[in-house]
């Protein structure tokens, strides 16, 4: 690095790149190493590797939400807001079928078959690209929005063994939106409350606790039988999962069936009794 230009052996000139951190100044990083890679795509990008001070706390909002992880929407809050899919995502999909069918046609060691091969690789690239713009904005706002945010320890490579229901769990990114969550509030001073994968959030009433004996997952709302309170499936879902999230935080973490919630920052808790769903019962007490 040379007054923010970029040199590498064997080149006549300097490099062009784009540099993605506004906030500081190119001509006076100094870079600890330079990592220079090519992805299937054909892109090429350089990473920069500095020490940098960490960014100052977000401002306290005093507000805490509960997110409930779904299909139909990517996310409902306990607020009773929605995060919807991106719409940009089927017509990606469109793309890389359709450049598929072509490599599928293309006959193997033939120059057809690379350049159709470099095409598939691209609209991948796409796809991913677009997936992670939207997760990224997507969790960083909720860090603007709350101090403390409360989410369910999803079981995703088990689920993705359900191969009805496989290729629109894989295509969420359930996992990459819980570790951006995770490392966002770590950095900017907020709380990240993972809550146990077994506590039955959708099927207990938020407002009683009444506990049903089955919910199939085609049933959106459904009305508790103890107070008659309408629910929607996925907020009132939410709403549970911020209960036992704050209830969780005011006991430095663990939940009351045995350590199954840890915070942001901690090692992965794993909880020291084997969990099982309890049985069914009415009057479940409200977190």
């Amino acid at each position: 690095m040379k007054d923010g230009a970029l040199w590498l052996a064997k080149t006549a000139a300097p490099l062009r790149f784009i540099w993605t951190w506004p906030g500081i100044d190119v001509t006076l990083l100094d870079p600890t190493s330079v990592t220079v890679t090519r992805d299937p795509a054909g892109r090429w990008f350089v990473t920069f590797h500095a020490d940098v001070p960490d960014p100052a706390p977000l401002p306290a909002t005093g507000e805490s939400v509960g997110v409930d992880m779904g299909l139909k929407n990517f996310a409902a809050l306990s607020t009773g807001g929605r995060i919807g899919h991106p719409k940009d995502w089927e017509r990606h999909e469109r793309t890389l079928k359709r450049y598929q069918r072509r490599l599928a046609r293309c006959q193997r060691g033939s120059a057809n078959r690379v350049k159709a091969k470099r095409k598939v690789a691209r609209a991948h690239a796409r796809i991913t690209d677009a997936r992670r713009d939207f997760l990224q904005k997507a969790s960083t706002d909720l860090m603007r929005r709350f101090d403390v945010i409360a989410v369910e320890d999803l079981n995703v490579s088990g689920m993705v063994r359900n191969r009805k229901l496989a290729r629109a769990i894989s295509c969420t990114g359930w996992a990459d939106f819980r570790t951006m969550l995770e490392y966002k509030a770590q950095r900017h001073g907020r709380t990240v409350v993972v809550v146990d994968r077994w506590y039955p959030s959708s099927k207990t009433c938020s407002a009683c606790g009444y506990l049903l004996a089955a919910l199939s997952l085609g049933t959106r709302h459904w009305t508790c039988p103890g107070c008659g309170t309408r629910h929607d499936r996925d907020c009132n879902a939410a709403k549970n999962i911020l209960a036992a999230g704050l209830a969780a935080g005011a006991d430095n973490g663990t939940d009351a069936c045995g350590g199954g919630v840890r915070r942001a920052g901690a090692p992965r808790a794993r909880s020291p009794v084997k969990q099982e769903p309890q049985s069914v019962r009415a009057g479940i007490p409200v977190l």
